[in-house]
């Protein structure tokens, strides 16, 4: 690699360009890219699917670069959906606006070899790299060194070896690529059979070439992939032309299994055969035969008995935690809101936009940010277990007890992504092979508790549940708070045992996957990705929230209400409830009141008046929408003394009895049927897309539906009976 061409590729650096960070999972490159990019970040999803892409910007050598966080993968061949957004990206044929100038190919040095199986092919696109070793660290400990500057001659790229958990991590980057530059690689030479060759270079000439926009080096990898799978339905580019491109795969794929040739162990020989011949002079193993801490750690966090039992004291730890941490802030917040509505409605004059500014806008929105520091503690625990290596074990401890109800062992990892939110899960049932598998999961995952439930479970518990101390720090509420979700993973399993028998499937397939080794994680990067998460809360929900509340305030608000000669006389006579009897008689008679008392006599049984019937209606646009309502509705109710959500719902009292309107039952209930009810209109969709029919969506609603309301029932029956007797 001369100096002429490392210093042509510096000028990349002296004008704004995209930089893609490209590697295996588990690699450090999300770190990596949260060590550039600080909160100069924002996290979405690639348009028309769920796979999320996470974009920043970084300043090097006072220039604004932007910066992608490409999916991890293993490989171009893309049969998966993230391996298909990052070999698409990489081409430019995603989307223009993204292609990257130049790559940090990062890769793990303590498994160098599987990792240099996807640099070789992204180094076949011939886009200037900076190859960053991680894991440095791990490979010591295994007894691997490898020479940095032997592995750039071979390679043909600058090498930097980097910690990427130092909090120097960016400015070692940041100087590589200042000082060593990137480097347009050297195309890996392999050397095809004569029959793979042409077929490569017949599908280049007869349908590539001419019907797509690939450019000229991405088209043998194209053409190799579909040599070597032909299902090239699911790929970016439509082929059509009344199946000539399926015709001459399916011809070329013939001729070659004829001429006993194999594409796909063509390539993967060839690749690892070059990828061990390049590491002869640059990497050097030393013979250990103690043990390292990731195989100690793993004696007892993957024991057959130990396992499950520290992963259940580990999830109960987390919701103890996220309960009791929470609620110093949650209490902060909620009083700021309160005093905000308070300033707004006395320097505003009385009216509609005062109403609907303060009962509808403020309190709808106060109803939801108030849990915000919930959902910051959720994901800096899901973030830091991830970090640590430990989450892929909890994958592999619960795959063992999955497997013995009938499910497949890669509905693991989909499940266990359902704790956040059930559209990625349900995305990632990509890579379970056998359809009725995949169906089986689909149907099972919202039962996994999202962090979308926690709104609910929190007001409920909270105002209901007492705090009371078990043992040591675990108190009631945390207690009940851990139990809705190892209910809604006990929903689940029993579900899909169910489902099993309706849609045998056959014996379950061995579930691989890779175990990461044990590592401290960056905690500024966890930090940074659960602020986002909050932040992605505020922003999503928040539309939702606002946009509901405001219509919640028009129905409550109108017709509007003029007081009868018999209501004017009960007030005269009680003048300290006037202003809150002339409110509440506002409500039952508005629209959204009508509503909800013609809903009432269904949901009744259930221990649930029409103001949470309104509230299950609203939510079904996003979970946690149903305390925003809530809120909004009691907001309008308006009482002399501001009162936060809890204390309304516990000092609500039923005009007819006298007694306390909401209880522990109540409470019970609604949790359990948010725990079981399909309440998120977008998880539908995702299921309709993924399933392609609108028969799998409904028949999920519907039956969730009704095990919800069946079990909330029963839940208010047993909680009357034996706990309030």
């Amino acid at each position: 690699m001369s100096n002429l061409t490392i210093n042509v590729q510096k000028e990349l650096l002296r004008q704004p360009s995209t930089i893609a960070l490209v590697g295996n999972p588990n690699t450090g490159k999300s770190t990596i890219f949260n060590a550039l990019t600080g909160l100069r970040q924002k996290i979405a999803n690639y348009p028309g699917i769920t796979v999320e892409r996470k974009m920043g910007t970084t300043i090097i050598n006072g220039v604004l670069h932007k910066i992608i966080d490409l999916p991890g993968a293993y490989s171009l061949n893309h049969k998966k959906a993230d391996e298909r957004i990052t070999y698409e990206t990489l081409i430019g044929s995603y989307d223009h606006e993204e292609k990257p100038d130049l790559l940090l190919m990062v890769v793990d040095a303590s498994n160098l070899e599987r990792n240099l199986f996807l640099a070789s092919q992204v180094m076949d696109l011939q886009i200037p790299i900076l190859m960053v070793l991680t894991m440095s660290d791990i490979a010591d400990e295994r007894g691997i060194r490898i020479q940095s500057q032997q592995l750039s001659n071979v390679w043909g790229v600058p090498v930097v070896s980097i910690n990427a958990r130092s909090k120097q991590c960016d400015l070692q980057i940041k100087q590589a690529l200042v000082e060593q530059g990137v480097a347009t690689p050297k195309p890996f030479q392999w050397n095809p059979s004569k029959p793979l060759r042409q077929a490569v270079e017949r599908l280049d000439r007869e349908w590539l070439s001419e019907h797509t926009q690939l450019p000229e080096r991405a088209r043998p990898i194209e053409a190799l992939r579909l040599l070597a799978e032909g299902n090239f339905e699911d790929s970016f580019y439509q082929y059509s032309e009344e199946g000539k491109a399926k015709k001459l795969i399916e011809e070329l794929q013939n001729t070659l299994e004829a001429q006993g040739e194999n594409p796909t162990a063509a390539e993967v020989v060839q690749r690892y055969r070059f990828i061990g011949d390049s590491s002869e002079g640059s990497v050097t193993k030393e013979q250990r035969d103690e043990q390292t801490l990731t195989d100690r750690l793993d004696n007892v966090f993957t024991h057959r008995v130990a396992g499950p039992v520290i992963f259940v004291l580990v999830l109960l730890v987390m919701f103890q935690s996220i309960f009791s941490w929470a609620t110093p802030f949650m209490d902060m917040i909620d009083m700021l809101f309160i005093e905000f509505g308070a300033y707004v409605s006395s320097s505003l004059p009385a009216g509609l936009l005062n109403s609907l500014l303060v009962d509808g806008i403020i309190a709808g929105l106060g109803g939801v940010v108030i849990f915000l520091p919930q959902i910051i503690f959720l994901f800096l625990f899901i973030y830091f277990l991830e970090g640590t290596g430990y989450m892929a074990r909890a994958a592999f401890v619960m795959d063992g007890f999955m497997t013995k109800v009938g499910l497949h062992g890669r509905s693991v990892v989909p499940l266990m992504s359902g704790f956040a939110c059930a559209i990625p899960g349900i995305m990632a049932t990509r890579t379970i092979e056998n359809w009725r598998d995949r169906l089986i999961t689909i149907m099972i995952l919202p039962f996994m508790a999202c962090s979308a439930r926690l709104p609910v479970y929190a007001v409920m518990i909270a105002a209901f549940v007492p705090d009371k101390r078990i043992i040591g720090f675990l108190t009631l509420q945390g207690l009940v708070f851990f139990g809705l979700y190892l209910f809604g993973i006990v929903m689940a399993v029993g579900s899909a045992a169910v489902m099993k028998r309706i849609f045998p499937t056959g014996k379950p397939t061995p579930f691989l996957m890779e175990l990461p080794p044990y590592k401290w994680p960056n905690i500024s990067s966890v930090v940074i990705q659960s602020l986002e998460r909050g932040k992605i809360f505020i922003t999503e929900a928040g539309k939702i929230i606002v946009a509901i509340s405001i219509i919640l305030w028009v129905l409550a608000s109108f017709p509007t209400y003029e007081p009868t000669a018999n209501d004017l006389a009960d007030m005269d006579a009680n003048r300290q409830m006037s202003e809150q009897m002339l409110s509440t008689l506002q409500l039952n008679q508005s629209y959204a009141g009508n509503f909800g008392q013609w809903i009432e006599p269904a949901i009744e049984p259930l221990g649930f008046d029409w103001k949470i019937g309104i509230g299950l209606l609203t939510s079904f646009a996003a979970r946690e929408v149903m305390v925003g309502t809530l809120n909004t509705i009691y907001s309008i109710e308006e009482t002399e003394k501001q009162l936060g959500l809890i204390e309304r719902l516990r000092s609500e009292i039923d005009p007819e009895t006298g007694l306390p309107k909401y209880n522990l039952a109540t409470a019970l209930s609604l949790m359990i049927f948010f725990a079981i009810a399909m309440q998120c209109m977008s998880t539908l969709a995702i299921v309709k897309r993924e399933t392609n029919s609108w028969k799998w969506p409904l028949v999920m609603f519907g039956y969730m539906t009704v095990l919800a309301y069946f079990s909330a029932w029963i839940t208010f029956e047993w909680a009357n009976t034996f706990l309030l007797g």
